[in-house]
């Protein structure tokens, strides 16, 4: 049985399905999963590329779940990278968490926060 939701429920996610291929940005103040393709770029609070799943484009959001690929930009607080995922570009992030296996072809910027820009 599937769940939909309604108006009154503010967080519904955004579910790109495996085998879907979609052209075009996706701007969200919620969770985007992604287990198909996307060229296109993606702002949202959670972005979770799942195994299989593709991003051609620049990602902005609070946390970044990668277990699949992602070929381009991404700026995110909090980034976790997992088995098998792959990058490439340049990602900016505040915590960064990297399990085995993971093909990263990019170059790491770690972003300082306002309060850690005093103590220097």
């Amino acid at each position: 049985m599937l769940a939909f939701t309604n108006s009154s429920e503010k967080q519904s996610p955004t579910v790109i399905g495996a085998g879907c291929h979609v052209n075009g940005d996706i701007k969200t103040d919620h969770t985007v999963q992604i287990h198909g393709h996307i060229v296109g770029d993606i702002t949202a609070t959670t972005v979770v590329i799942g195994r299989g799943g593709v991003v051609e484009g620049a990602i902005v959001a609070d946390n970044l779940f990668l277990h699949g690929t992602l070929d381009g930009p991404a700026t995110v607080n909090n980034a976790n990278m997992f088995s098998a995922a792959q990058m490439r570009g340049e990602l900016s992030y505040r915590t960064l968490n990297i399990t085995a296996n993971t093909a990263l072809e990019c170059k790491l910027t770690k972003r300082k926060d306002a309060k850690d820009k005093k103590h220097e």
